[in-house]
């Protein structure tokens, strides 16, 4: 029993000092400096970037070559990220879910704008509501897991419409527009116009609203999220009563929702590998 305390204070102790290994820290300096560049590197601009002598970093470079994080061309002597770090890298892309990632998130953003606001994903029926933080006010925005929402008259359905690519999308779309057009007894042609303008207003911003489109008497933001791939894959929204939410694109909510966007997408990885395959800038208001 008492060799039992002693280990478990020994465990403690350890957990909470935090003490590190100094050398692998070091030597994750010229990783750093390795796969920020995305390009191989000579040893000599490795060293540089990573602020340490050629010879201390070729010891480094050497350990890494052993166990496959890098690896060296025979022919130039430049060094590159090798398998392992693929597959370390892959191994945590796997691992990065956008509904589990962005609970702190919506909790600080709920709290920042003091409206609810809420994760929508697309889902098998389209843009569907996954996470919701209520913000406790007097008025209740009605707003629930699983739900729906039309990919023309809400704010979330806008944001998938002007950012997410899918041809299911478009095929949910257009059924969406007939009905209106049927619905208003208005030409489909005249509808996706106006459509079409409200879109290329939201690629502006890089944010979408809704002011009392699809429920009366409340506006909404939604602010596309981005994974490493540069692809859209969630929306943040937030939701308020007309009078009190300020949907003007400038706005305090609107900017605060395009920074909570672009944390959440800097921990799907969106701006690093993000920028190798292409992906388009954020628009700012």
């Amino acid at each position: 029993m008492l060799a039992s305390n002693t280990e478990s204070i020994m465990v403690s102790k350890i957990a909470g000092d935090r003490q590190g290994i100094q050398s692998i820290e070091v030597g994750f300096r010229l990783l750093r400096v390795l796969s920020a560049t995305n390009r191989p590197m000579m040893l000599r601009d490795i060293a540089k970037g990573a602020g340490m002598p050629a010879a201390k970093a070729h010891r480094y470079m050497v350990s890494f070559l052993r166990i496959g994080i890098v690896e060296q061309d025979p022919a130039s002597g430049r060094y590159d990220l090798g398998a392992y770090a693929l597959q370390l890298g892959l191994s945590g892309l796997n691992r990065l879910d956008p509904i589990r990632l962005s609970g702190p998130i919506l909790e600080s953003l709920c709290e920042e704008i003091d409206e609810t606001v809420a994760l929508a994903v697309w889902g098998s029926r389209g843009a569907t509501i996954v996470r919701i933080v209520d913000s406790g006010a007097p008025v209740t925005i009605t707003l629930r897991h699983g739900a729906v929402l039309p990919l023309s008259r809400s704010a979330t359905g806008r944001a998938f419409s002007a950012f997410f690519r899918s041809p299911f999308l478009k095929k949910l779309l257009d059924e969406e527009l007939r009905e209106t057009a049927k619905s208003s007894k208005t030409s489909i042609t005249a509808v996706r116009r106006q459509l079409e303008k409200t879109l290329a207003d939201i690629r502006a911003h890089g944010i979408s609203r809704a002011t009392g489109s699809h429920t009366p008497g409340i506006n909404g933001f939604s602010a596309p999220v981005y994974d490493h791939t540069g692809g859209m894959v969630a929306s943040i929204t937030a939701l308020g009563t007309a009078g009190d939410f300020d949907a003007e694109w400038g706005s305090p909510v609107a900017k605060t929702m395009l920074a909570a966007a672009d944390e959440l997408s800097r921990r799907l990885g969106f701006g690093s590998m993000a920028e190798t395959h292409g992906a388009p800038e954020r628009n700012r208001i």
